[in-house]
């Protein structure tokens, strides 16, 4: 009972570890929260190989690495440099802000719903004639799209967030730069979920017109978009873009860490 509440719970531990060693400044606290954060990546592993999905298992397997990682280079040199704590205040704070979407059902829900109904309302006031067959359904011309966690950009707004909160930095820029970013950020995908939905509803590609607009256009044009929403935040935050900066150097091995 124990080991299987202690599996369950690895990822609100391991967050709670991480902001914690940052605001006491402990980085003991940040070892063990990477390591278990690690443990939790890496479990995630079997479920997408179970689903074909070897994309994301490539993915989580080199998260598991990267906080392995952190939690060995911390565990050597401690908060020897201020990019280690905020490291973990980051990791913390993005964590937060996604994973009560990704893991609790209502807030998950919730969400969904409320990007479906703005994307069909939008697209509606264009005088697309979508239809809400169901809180998370759209249709067009007979074909049906399902919005989905994904759908929502919640990845990217919690990513951004978080950095942008954790950084050190007046408040009120700090603000700015969350208020430009989340905002573009949304607006940008109920754009794209209406593109996507009236490609498909209208095959402007043919018989692979889902795929088209979502799998390649629409992926092309969010990192597109991301880069220019990186680009404006580190405009109105250039700390940030010091920071990451900071911890790049920083956590290159060193002579001595072997050791």
């Amino acid at each position: 009972m124990v080991l299987e509440w202690l599996e369950s719970s690895l990822l609100w531990i391991s967050l709670s570890l991480l902001l914690a060693s940052a605001l006491a400044r402990k980085s003991n606290l940040a070892v063990l929260g990477w390591s278990i954060f690690a443990f939790f990546w890496l479990g995630q592993i079997d479920h997408y190989f179970a689903i074909d999905d070897y994309f994301n298992a490539v993915l989580f397997f080199a998260a598991g690495l990267l906080s392995f990682y952190m939690a060995w280079i911390m565990a050597k040199r401690g908060f020897s440099a201020n990019s280690y704590y905020w490291a973990s205040y980051a990791a913390s704070a993005c964590g937060l802000i996604y994973f009560p979407f990704a893991e609790v059902q209502i807030l998950q829900e919730d969400l969904i719903g409320i990007t479906t109904l703005i994307t069909a309302k939008t697209l509606q006031f264009f005088s697309v004639p979508v239809t809400l067959d169901a809180w998370n359904i759209i249709s067009l011309n007979g074909h049906s799209v399902q919005i989905i966690l994904a759908c929502t950009a919640i990845e990217s707004i919690a990513l951004f967030a978080g950095l942008i909160l954790s950084v050190h930095a007046p408040l009120s820029r700090r603000l700015k730069a969350l208020a430009a970013s989340t905002a573009s950020i949304y607006i940008l995908n109920i754009i794209r979920n209406g593109f996507v939905l009236m490609a498909y509803g209208w095959s402007w590609f043919g018989e692979g017109s889902f795929d088209i607009a979502h799998n390649v256009i629409a992926k092309l044009g969010s990192t597109i978009a991301l880069l220019a929403i990186s680009y404006l935040v580190f405009l109105l935050l250039p700390e940030l873009l010091s920071t990451i900066d900071e911890l790049a150097a920083e956590i290159r091995p060193k002579r001595g860490d072997a050791a």
